[in-house]
């Protein structure tokens, strides 16, 4: 620590108006070792395997719109076949124009990630933003039954 004494003709000593910036040093060096050693351990790359999570089915209205992507890469809106350039008009047929009316998608589990998102990316330019994803309830797969009910999922 440093310091500097002065003296006038008189003997009495002036103020020093100059900061002492070793401790504000001192403490900026103390927070970055701590956030040295505290960055790597935020990002961590361990592998691991989540658990299948457990979603009660939310409340459906009686006539639920549902777009179907089959494993061939098919699209359905409710029952009637559809192309990407058409999802948009069937959906807004289905919906009677309520951009505010809940879409459940319903995707094979082999249907590749970017087409599922291409469907998403469609209805979102549309205006339609409640979407929820279809997909089997737990209970059901550990009995191997496949007529039990599905569960929605709410992003």
């Amino acid at each position: 620590m440093g310091a500097r004494l002065r003296g006038d003709d008189d003997g009495d000593f002036s103020e020093n108006s100059e900061i002492n910036v070793t401790p504000f040093i001192d403490v900026m060096l103390v927070l970055l070792i701590i956030f040295m050693i505290a960055a790597p351990l935020s990002t961590v790359d361990i592998p691991v395997e989540l658990p299948v999570a457990v979603a009660d089915a939310p409340e459906r209205t009686s006539d639920p719109v549902f777009i179907t992507i089959t494993e061939d890469l098919d699209l359905a809106v409710g029952e009637t076949e559809t192309t990407h350039d058409r999802l948009y008009i069937d959906v807004g047929i289905a919906t009677l124009q309520k951009r505010d009316t809940r879409i459940y998608i319903r995707a094979d589990k082999s249907v590749p990630y970017g087409e599922f998102i291409r469907v998403m990316n469609i209805l979102r330019a549309d205006g339609f933003l409640k979407v929820g994803l279809v997909g089997l309830d737990e209970n059901a797969v550990e009995a191997a039954d496949p007529t039990a009910a599905d569960a929605t999922v709410e992003p």
